[in-house]
């Protein structure tokens, strides 16, 4: 089977715990800037808990439009509040993302590393042969991580 790996990141000019937060956030869904691509539902346990659960739904076309549907359930195996996050998944992928918080110039700037493994199944394996994943995994990443940096920056400061 073909593993992906991919690792994107980018330089958020806001503090770790304000990061950490947007992040909890976005996977216990009461934030969107993942979307039009991606939303969260959290389980019964929150996600930024040991055995917290997130379900992930990909909208391959944006929320909305037609287009197949993939789905994948997130356990959180690790956690260092405001520094990382790891999860394994099971669904039309098996794997696991690691969400990793660095801090830069005294803490008024953070590295988010957003480290994703997994095996394409069921029908993400099918779409995986008729297109490439790993590039619509990275421009939805990164159009969530653009997302992001306007979400933090039209916040009320802290």
């Amino acid at each position: 089977m073909h593993t992906i790996h991919h690792t994107d990141q980018t330089l958020l000019n806001h503090p770790t715990h304000t990061v950490w937060n947007a992040l909890i956030n976005e996977l216990n869904g009461t934030t969107t800037w993942w979307h039009p691509h991606n939303t969260h539902q959290p389980g019964p346990t929150a996600p930024h808990h040991p055995g917290g659960t997130t379900t992930t739904t990909i909208h391959t076309n944006g929320i909305g439009k037609p287009g197949p549907k993939l789905h994948f359930t997130s356990t959180t195996t690790h956690i260092t509040p405001h520094t990382q996050l790891t999860q394994t998944h099971t669904g039309h992928f098996h794997g696991t993302t690691t969400y990793t918080l660095t801090p830069h110039n005294n803490n008024t700037q953070t590295q988010l590393t957003i480290t994703f493994t997994t095996t394409p199944h069921h029908l993400a394996k099918l779409l995986n042969k008729l297109t490439n994943l790993t590039t619509k995994h990275t421009t939805a990443t990164q159009n969530a991580l653009t997302n992001l940096h306007h979400h933090l920056n039209n916040q009320n400061p802290e």
